[in-house]
């Protein structure tokens, strides 16, 4: 009877605990569709000046700060299929696995990286390949994929140093939940050369709303 009850104190407090951790939710402005894609989920990777960026655009929303660093990360995956990035952009946290599975029927890719902040070369491989080539992703920043094949391929990783992030939806809109109570800077990547910022206070339970309009 006493184990029961105390089992019970536990989960009661994780719950509260659970509750008590913040939520952030709002919109980023993104920039206008450059082109009326083919269909309305293939996103391509455009360069403009220089600056990469991703249409029809989305920007990804995350917490700046300074997070423990988990036991373990889940393995992600960036597939070829229809000779495309699938995603087209990913967010990951630093030291996580990506693998490149490839689900053509019958063609071969070839992807690789000059990225400072990541140089690989996956080699040539067929589909269906065993193992999956991966890559860990140790260090932050944005990673451009290629393929040395199909030279019309793109694709981007974006590697952060924080477990807190998320994609916004075609709109803009996004919604960071089980945060920490802190000062934090909260950011979203919109391109390569764009990333915009505010200052949050998260008090534990709370639910704020943050948004990020154009810079003029």
């Amino acid at each position: 009877m006493r184990l029961a009850l105390c089992f019970c104190a536990v989960l009661v407090s994780s719950l509260k605990f659970a509750d008590a951790q913040a939520s952030v939710e709002g919109r980023v402005e993104l920039p206008k569709t450059r082109s009326a894609p083919l269909m309305t989920k293939r996103y391509e990777v455009v360069t403009t000046g220089g600056v990469l960026g991703i249409n029809p655009p989305l920007a990804v929303v995350y917490l700046d700060g300074s997070f423990p660093k988990p036991a373990s990360l889940p393995t992600k995956q960036v597939a070829q299929k229809d000779l495309a990035f699938v995603p087209t952009l990913l967010p990951v946290q630093v030291g996580t696995k990506v693998e490149f599975p490839n689900l053509e029927k019958d063609t071969y890719h070839n992807i690789f990286s000059y990225s400072p902040a990541k140089r690989f070369d996956l080699g040539r491989y067929r589909p269906d390949e065993k193992p999956v080539p991966s890559q860990i992703f140790d260090v932050a920043g944005l990673v451009t994929l290629r393929c040395d094949i199909h030279e019309h391929m793109r694709g981007l990783i974006l590697v952060l140093g924080t477990p807190h992030f998320v994609t916004t939806d075609d709109s803009g809109h996004f919604r960071l939940s089980g945060l920490p109570s802190g000062h934090y800077t909260l950011k979203a990547w919109v391109d390569s050369r764009t990333t915009r910022e505010q200052a949050v206070d998260l008090k534990s339970g709370s639910n704020i709303h943050v948004d990020f309009p154009a810079t003029p």
